[in-house]
């Protein structure tokens, strides 16, 4: 993990959402809020797409393992998209190992077992810091400040019509 903030001297930080414990579909409605913030400021789907489903993990997480009221921040540069997502657990978890090879590959002997071995791969839990890692090449980790934890990631990109009043 690089140490934050790493590039982001001066960059405008915009809250895009908040939620609490109670908020139905936290990831979802996360995923949604910054789907319309970058759209609006004009990156690429592609690009909409990584950050949606990055930032996902990391509302999932907050909303599931730590204490509440939560938010979500954007920032940018010329040069990349930085996304936060704020909880009030000063705790960091614990950072998984990750594997030369992707973690996404069934085992060997599950290889042809049809529905049953596809849905117990699809089933597993605690995937999500994998994810984050593969879709910002490890550019992400987490920042303690004032009794609330921060994690937060960095994508390279480039808006294709950046909007010239933000």
């Amino acid at each position: 993990m690089i140490p934050y903030p790493y590039r982001t001297h001066g960059a405008p930080t915009y809250v895009v959402w908040r939620w609490t414990s109670r908020t139905r579909n936290a990831p979802a409605q996360a995923r949604a809020a910054l789907r319309c913030a970058l759209d609006q400021l004009g990156y690429e789907e592609e690009t909409i797409n990584d950050a949606a489903l990055a930032v996902s993990e990391f509302v999932a997480n907050a909303t599931e393992h730590a204490v509440g009221p939560y938010e979500l921040w954007l920032r940018w540069t010329p040069a990349e998209i930085i996304c936060e997502v704020e909880d009030h657990d000063p705790r960091i978890p614990t950072i998984p190992a990750f594997p030369l090879q992707p973690p996404f590959s069934p085992a060997e002997e599950d290889r042809g077992g049809g529905v049953k071995a596809l849905c117990a791969l699809l089933s597993e839990r605690g995937r999500g810091l994998h994810i984050v890692n593969e879709m910002t090449c490890g550019v992400w980790g987490f920042r303690i400040r004032k009794g609330t934890k921060t994690a937060w990631l960095a994508l390279s990109a480039t808006p294709s019509n950046r909007l010239s009043s933000m």
